[in-house]
């Protein structure tokens, strides 16, 4: 960051901060009450007028005022014009994240009282038939970089960006107050937050309590342990397409790779199958997949192993096994457009593996949560496995996250999980 020293004609410039390229003009005293201005380059914030609520460094002319990383600052365009306001962190590439296009509405804790409330309201509405829901999910509800799950009495908690998480106190606080949860619990051990200089945390916010709680989900019940569990704990976006084995997998031998919990598992043995095996790497997670099972009655259908899934399908196809349904949900290949290629070799293989344990006819419920997984692209890659297996696809059903993962249609990082159901010829 350079430093220099100026003088305009009516109005004492103290200092100039440069942030690859883009200038902040620190006003002097008199200025300094006023919050901060960026303004955006002309002809390079079409999307942040459509509606998506990043705005990048490269997107940005100059900023005008003095700001501490994490406040909220005012975005005009180039001619001066109000875009709106949302909080800035100058080590981040995205500079902006937009809370409000509304001019008269202040960022206070009212403000994210609103937000809130209209968030719980939208899952009251919307969810069925659990104990368990994500309650906020950041841009989609209009609140950058929070996630808020709920589980039966407890809530867990994410603040992936500087901005929000200078607020995490008064939003602990409302979600308190509006839904006098028994514990809430921070799981900020994601990675992204030291793209914000944040530091990797986990803790209670409220509690003691034991982390390991059961919800109900369309009358089956899970353990979910909501300081060691992935992501949250537990996989909310999939709850609806784990109904859509209704009627695939009755007296069916059903093969779960990447198995987690045993929640896809478990929905296939209440639906009817005579057998199912699960994979899954992580051995913790694996025992309480059995606990689960167990739980609901299938610890007979339902066995877990241990194990690489790619290597797995590959001693199986060896084995000569079969299976009449097979589910792939894999957790992100990849996080980056650079990682793109390695990601879809890894598609491509589990997906043909997959393909040739299954008998004509038998049904490939296959997953991708990688944004940049298209799902025009994810198909290409189903289309050319199944080339290579000898195999032909009939597209059963196209799904998505669950509705307490709602897409943003300005924000296409709003949408991320592509749950295909396909018959295999």
């Amino acid at each position: 960051m350079n430093l220099k020293y100026q003088e305009q004609s009516h109005i004492v410039v103290s200092a100039e901060r440069h942030y690859s390229g883009i200038t902040e003009i620190i006003y002097g005293a008199g200025e300094s009450d006023y919050m901060a201005v960026v303004k955006l380059t002309r002809g390079r914030y079409h999307r942040v007028l459509n509606g998506h609520p990043w705005i990048y460094r490269t997107e940005v002319e100059e900023i005008h005022g003095h700001f501490n990383p994490g406040d909220v600052v005012e975005v005009v365009d180039h001619r001066g014009r109000f875009v709106g306001r949302g909080y800035i962190n100058p080590s981040s590439q995205i500079l902006v994240r937009l809370l409000t296009r509304e001019q008269g509405e202040k960022i206070d804790r009212e403000f994210f009282r609103r937000r809130l409330v209209a968030a719980i309201e939208y899952r009251r509405r919307v969810v069925r038939h659990t104990s368990a829901c994500r309650l906020v999910f950041a841009e989609a509800d209009f609140l950058p970089a929070l996630i808020v799950d709920r589980f039966g009495d407890y809530l867990s908690l994410q603040t992936l960006a500087l901005g929000i998480d200078l607020h995490k106190e008064t939003i602990v606080e409302l979600l308190d107050e509006l839904l006098n949860p028994a514990g809430i619990y921070e799981r900020n051990d994601v990675a992204v937050r030291q793209l914000e200089g944040l530091p990797l945390k986990t803790g209670f916010l409220k509690g003691p309590f034991n982390p390991v709680v059961e919800i109900e989900e369309n009358g089956l019940r899970f353990l979910v342990d909501l300081a060691g569990g992935q992501k949250t704990g537990y996989f909310l976006d999939q709850r609806e397409n784990r109904l859509a084995l209704h009627g695939l997998a009755g007296g069916a031998r059903v093969l779960d790779c990447f198995c987690h919990t045993g929640t896809f598992s478990i929905y296939a043995a209440r639906f009817g199958a005579r057998e199912v095996v699960g994979i899954d790497v992580a051995g913790d997670a694996l025992e309480m997949a059995r606990e689960n099972a167990a739980r609901n009655g299938f610890g007979q259908v339902c066995t877990f192993r241990e194990g690489n899934a790619f290597d797995e399908l590959r001693a199986m196809d060896r084995a000569g096994e079969r299976f009449d349904l097979i589910i792939l949900d894999p957790p992100a290949f990849t996080k980056s457009k650079e990682a793109l290629e390695g990601a879809i070799r890894g598609y491509k293989e589990i997906n043909l593996r997959a393909m040739k344990l299954l008998p004509s006819g038998g049904f490939l419920v296959t997953c991708s949560c990688s944004y940049h997984m298209t799902e025009d692209l994810f198909l290409e890659v189903l289309l050319d496995a199944a080339r290579d297996a000898g195999r032909q696809l009939r597209l059963v059903e196209m799904r998505r996250q669950a509705k307490d993962h709602p897409m943003l249609l300005a924000s296409p990082e709003t949408y991320y999980l592509k749950c295909f159901v396909l018959q295999v010829f």
